[in-house]
């Protein structure tokens, strides 16, 4: 036996997702690649601001927000990222099925218009 922890499902899935390279990787690369994003995730200890700005800016995506800018490190091997999304994909989906209850928005139908007064 190697004595190696076995990873979570979560953590099976980011390693795929790294493999595969459908990580967006901070708040421009996302508005550059909106047409591409499935989910944004966003780390708990990203300032108050930001987080404000990715909601209103990704107002259209799930946003996750779940495990910290040192966890986004060891997970997916970046540093300093507070801010990654995933490109659609059949794995984004099931990572986001997998963070789902860590959603902190109601993402917007671009078909939908908000009730007039």
């Amino acid at each position: 036996m190697s004595g190696e922890v076995p990873a979570s499902r979560i953590e099976q899935l980011f390693e795929l997702a790294v493999s595969s390279k459908l990580l967006l990787i901070g708040r421009e690369a996302l508005r550059r690649n909106k047409s591409h994003l499935h989910f944004v995730l966003i780390a708990t200890d990203i300032i108050a601001n930001h987080r404000e700005e990715v909601l209103a800016d990704f107002k259209h995506y799930p946003v996750v927000q779940q495990f910290t800018a040192a966890d986004f490190e060891r997970l997916f091997q970046i540093k300093g990222a507070k801010t990654v999304g995933f490109a659609k994909s059949d794995l984004a989906k099931s990572i986001y099925a997998e963070l789902k209850p860590h959603r902190i928005n109601e993402p917007l139908h671009p078909s939908k218009k908000p009730d007039a007064p």
